[in-house]
């Protein structure tokens, strides 16, 4: 059974800090790029950052560029979003998704991937 299993999301202050992780399992990460996507209330979902299959390629949105970093152990079937500086309006669901590797269309934004976590809530909130 396909899954990806999102955790380390919770209530945080601004300013702080929180790590996401995202576990594969029933498929074989190392072929797939995996997204960390986000849905804030009433908002449409955006993507935040893409990690390569091979880690030599990633992509992030503006709204996070040098205070988001995403991270992969394949060992570990193991995906990682480390947030810092987190603002009010980092406040979403975080999901995160794999889709199988084609370099051409790295970052995959407006494509389909291929599997889904459940999500994770961030809030961050004084």
């Amino acid at each position: 059974q396909v899954q990806l299993v999102e955790s380390g999301g919770g209530l945080v202050q601004p300013g702080g800090s929180l790590r996401l992780s995202c576990v594969a399992s029933g498929f074989t990460l190392d072929d797939y790029a995996i997204g960390w996507f986000r849905r804030a209330p009433g908002k449409d979902q955006t993507g935040v950052s893409v990690i390569s299959s091979r880690r030599d390629t990633t992509w992030y949105a503006d709204s996070v560029k040098g205070r988001f970093s995403i991270s992969r152990d394949n060992a570990k079937k193991s995906v990682y979003l480390e947030m810092s500086s987190l603002k009010h309006e980092d406040t979403a669901v975080y999901y995160c998704a794999a889709r199988q590797e084609d370099y051409s269309l790295f970052p995959y934004l407006g494509y389909a991937w291929d599997y889904w976590g459940q999500g994770t809530q961030v809030t961050v909130s004084s």
